[in-house]
């Protein structure tokens, strides 16, 4: 099965709400909090799980000005690929997703090393990601499109 129709058909996946900027401009306000906290934490870990959430946090802050709620990590980065390929490029999508294996990796096993290369990668990236993220501003149309791709894959 097709992941955006998964997450469309699955509890807390994909669904429409109305575009909201204030929780927009909330969820940057946790992208900025993240990312300082990922350029002060002393813990690899930390660093890690705070830059792969202000990455997170950027893009949802694009969903909410869409009208898009998501609260599966995995299906909020498939729509990033599938839906923003416009404003995100190939390398910005990798980046996010070996960030969010790299949080999983350092916050659920003790017996996973996260390689230095993507370390390294996901911190130097994290502060351009968010504000590729601020500066995405869909015209109507884009929104319009999305949205009735979303509700035709829902029946």
């Amino acid at each position: 099965m097709d992941k955006i129709n998964w997450c469309l058909k699955v509890k807390n996946g994909i669904e429409l709400i109305e575009p909201n900027e204030n929780l927009a401009k909330g969820y940057v306000l946790k992208a900025e909090e993240a990312l300082e906290e990922s350029r002060i934490a002393k813990s690899r870990d930390w660093r890690i799980s705070a830059a792969y959430y202000a990455m997170y946090f950027s893009l949802y802050s694009v969903l909410m000005r869409l009208g898009i709620k998501c609260e599966i990590h995995s299906c909020t980065i498939e729509f990033a690929k599938r839906f923003l390929h416009d404003f995100l490029n190939q390398q910005d999508l990798d980046i996010l997703e070996d960030a969010f294996q790299a949080r999983n990796d350092s916050q659920y096993y003790v017996d996973k090393e996260v390689n230095k290369e993507i370390y390294e990668e996901i911190i130097k990236n994290a502060a351009g990601f968010l504000i590729k993220c601020k500066n995405i501003k869909p015209n109507p149309d884009i929104i319009k499109a999305i949205r009735t791709d979303l509700s035709k894959r829902k029946k």
